[in-house]
């Protein structure tokens, strides 16, 4: 538990990089943090190695500076735009009528092999939706049930390997070379919701710079994810346009005075009705524009927003199953009013606006809607309390509770003073050994002695 991890969240607009561990109470500590503007990525998709790789570089060495502690592992988010999500099922005997992480990790596996995945297409999330232990109800977790049959019902997240790639490319120049992959939705869903809205059901809606990304969860599990290539700099790009004024100008304009509540017709209580703004190719010349104006062209685009979700949320039937309602975080999650038009486009389904989990630090504030991912990624991997799943390595991550995770964080430090004379020719087996939230397969003794003996013997009868 006590691997020094690197999360990166490549955004179209901000590039975020932390260092993170575990305390002594498995609480996840910062270590350092690094915010750059991202350069050489559009919608999520990495379009210029060269200028990606030295973003992504900058963040890192800034939040390198308040460390020395040696990155172990780090996790990066993805964007949906290049995902294709399935679903599989596989089961397996119980030799011993004891269902162990042994049988856990081969039922994943199995639904991971009869599953049809793309050839282009590489494996980032296998999630079980349910377990079956025989011809039992759903089961959340079988671990030490008894039984003879397990079974599975899976989510499969898989992205474009191309995709992939470039990134692997562009953390490679960085320095970076252990990589697990996170869906961006998906990150963002675990630092927002939280028990009682997994359980009853629940959709979360990351409004981004140029992406609008969404997932929906049920139980612990993630059932459903889709992506829109549209996000808030499309407002902005909508009102220079129309405007005729600079993107620099629009940018400002939606943060001053972006709105779909406030009263901007004559007679109104603010007492402004309209703003002056430079023009196009003539920056010295300004213009008057009226806030109501202004106004609808803001609304239109998060309208559109909203219902091109709802529509694709109504396809897939998961409308109906969102319990808890629906959050709405990212960025754009600030313009006010957006709740209000929210509730009239989801008729009837509750609308929150949420924040992610603040974690503790002397570095930046988490409570920030923009940090939704970044906070994902760091409960993804540190957290307590997750569920059982086949991460982007097709390794089996376990849950890990509080009480087990200080036992182990004691473990560690006890035996750290035994393994500095160990060799480490083989660092991928040595991050696999020191990292308790992954499965690691067993290995056979190797036969000595007089066992050889009677093997030998029993080769010639």
């Amino acid at each position: 538990m006590n691997n020094t991890l690197l999360a990166i969240d490549i955004g179209s607009s901000t590039i975020t990089a932390v260092i993170a561990k575990h305390d002594l109470e498995s609480n996840i500590n910062i270590l350092g943090t690094g915010l750059q503007k991202s350069e050489g990525v559009n919608k999520g998709i990495i379009i210029n190695i060269e200028e990606a790789s030295k973003a992504i570089k900058d963040a890192i060495n800034i939040a390198k500076r308040s460390t020395t502690e040696v990155i172990e592992t780090c996790v990066v988010s993805i964007s949906g735009s290049y995902t294709k999500s399935i679903r599989s099922s596989g089961s397996v005997n119980v030799p011993n009528g004891l269902i162990t992480e042994t049988e856990i990790n081969q039922v994943m596996q199995m639904a991971l092999y009869n599953a049809t995945i793309v050839p282009e297409y590489e494996v980032v999330h296998v999630v079980p939706i349910f377990f079956k232990v025989d011809d039992s109800v759903d089961v959340d977790n079988p671990l030490n049930m008894n039984g003879s049959r397990l079974e599975v019902s899976v989510y499969i997240v898989t992205a474009k390997r191309t995709a992939l790639t470039n990134i692997k490319s562009a953390l490679k120049i960085s320095g970076v070379d252990i990589t697990r992959f996170v869906l961006d939705g998906y990150a963002s869903a675990i630092s927002i919701l939280d028990d009682q809205q997994k359980k009853f059901g629940a959709t979360v809606i990351n409004i981004g710079s140029s992406t609008t990304e969404f997932v929906s969860y049920k139980g612990n599990s993630l059932i459903y994810n889709g992506f829109i290539p549209v996000g808030s700099n499309h407002i902005t790009n909508d009102l220079s346009v129309m405007l005729h004024t600079p993107p620099a100008a629009a940018e400002k304009i939606k943060t001053e005075y972006g709105s779909l509540t406030k009263n901007y017709s004559s007679g109104n209580e603010l007492g402004v009705r309209k703003v002056k703004i430079p023009r196009i190719g003539d920056e010295e010349t300004y213009s008057e524009i009226a806030l109501d104006h202004i106004q609808t062209i803001i609304h239109a685009r998060i309208e559109e927003i909203l219902i091109l979700v709802k529509n694709k949320l109504k396809k897939s039937g998961i409308l109906d199953n969102v319990g808890s309602g629906i959050v709405i975080t990212g960025g754009m999650s600030n313009l006010e009013g957006i709740k209000v038009l929210a509730d009239k486009i989801f008729d009837g389904i509750p609308i929150a606006i949420s924040n992610p989990k603040n974690i503790e630090n002397g570095y930046m504030s988490f409570d920030d809607a923009k940090m939704s991912t970044i906070v994902g990624l760091l409960v993804y991997s540190l957290g307590i309390n997750r569920s059982y799943e086949l991460d982007s390595s097709k390794k089996l991550m376990k849950p890990v509770k509080k009480q087990q995770a200080i036992v182990e964080e004691k473990a560690i430090n006890n035996s750290s003073i035994n393994t500095k004379s160990a060799s480490f020719n083989d660092k991928s087996d040595l991050n696999l050994k020191d990292d308790p939230t992954i499965l690691t397969p067993l290995r056979k003794d190797k036969k000595t002695g007089v066992s050889k003996f009677w093997s030998k013997i029993s080769e010639w009868f």
